[in-house]
């Protein structure tokens, strides 16, 4: 099964209301492009669920939010995503804060079509008193009392990858692929963009197949965008893109969102890497040193 199509094709899959996950880890392999997709369209009322960077920001920016699940939102070196900043303090997103544990508790639980999993992570915090969304269950074995995390059910998923074939296979190459193969087994419809596409014998090699962290039947979109995670990093391809970075910080603080995405979205994704230089200046950004 050939399961490539474009940006718009996989996009056009979603409807308003949904609930959607977005992969990545704050400014690391976020599905930047697809999210600049959905601000080529009308979608509204998403629910997202992300271990969040510039991929919420953008969206609560725009309007396209009315509820966040997030255990952290951030760029790193811009500790607080500054527009995610602003939707925060204006009071008018509804959001549930949970910590990176019970947000992988809650993945795991929709990957595995269960409604909750009984977990010690959260215990001795306030978070059952914070939020009436999650609930304590008792044990029929130890008669001790255990957090349970409700599954993120998730209407789709979207992932970025390095490289990816026709069948679904997708790679991750990089140092740590985060909490992605869970965001990917939790959803309805997972649509993945890549770097390179690749032919399927590409993963006849056994280093390649031991970097595939989920089944091919559960991808059900593959989308070439060369470059798709910028300004997020997709190692071991391209790092982050600092002065980008910066730059969209400071729309927050002067002319808003809007001004952001007049001056970069464009038309499609080729329009917007005109604007930031070009694919070149992206495959040549370098990797971040910890």
């Amino acid at each position: 099964m050939n399961k490539v199509k474009s940006a718009s094709e996989a996009i056009g899959q979603l409807e308003d209301g949904m609930t959607i996950g977005i992969g990545g880890w704050g400014p690391r392999r976020k599905p930047m492009a697809l999210v600049r997709e959905i601000l080529r369209t009308n979608l509204n009322d998403l629910t997202l669920v992300s271990y969040g960077g510039a991929d919420v920001g953008m969206l609560c920016a725009a309007g396209r939010v009315s509820k966040l699940i997030f255990a952290f939102v951030s760029l790193d070196f811009i500790p607080l995503e500054p527009f995610f900043r602003q939707a925060r303090q204006s009071g008018k997103l509804d959001v549930l804060e949970i910590d990176e544990g019970l947000m992988l508790q809650g993945l795991r639980a929709a990957a595995w079509r269960i409604p909750f999993i009984p977990t010690a992570v959260g215990l001795g915090t306030d978070i059952i008193e914070k939020t009436s969304e999650i609930k304590m269950t008792n044990s029929p074995y130890d008669n001790k009392e255990w957090v349970a995390m409700p599954a993120l059910d998730l209407d789709a998923a979207l992932i970025h990858v390095d490289h990816a074939d026709c069948r679904g296979v997708c790679q991750i190459s990089g140092p740590d692929h985060y909490m992605d193969d869970w965001f990917a087994r939790a959803a309805q419809n997972t649509i993945v963009s890549c770097d390179e596409l690749v032919p399927e014998s590409f993963f006849n090699d056994e280093n390649a197949a031991r970097k595939v962290f989920w089944e091919r039947a559960v991808t059900d979109s593959v989308v070439l965008i060369a470059g798709g995670a910028h300004p997020s990093s997709c190692a071991p391809l391209y790092g982050f893109d600092s002065e980008h970075f910066r730059s969209y910080a400071g729309f927050a603080k002067t002319d808003g969102i809007e001004s952001y995405l007049e001056a970069y979205l464009g038309r499609d994704e080729n329009d917007y890497q005109s604007k930031v230089g070009g694919l070149e200046v992206i495959l040549n950004l370098p990797l971040p040193t910890y």
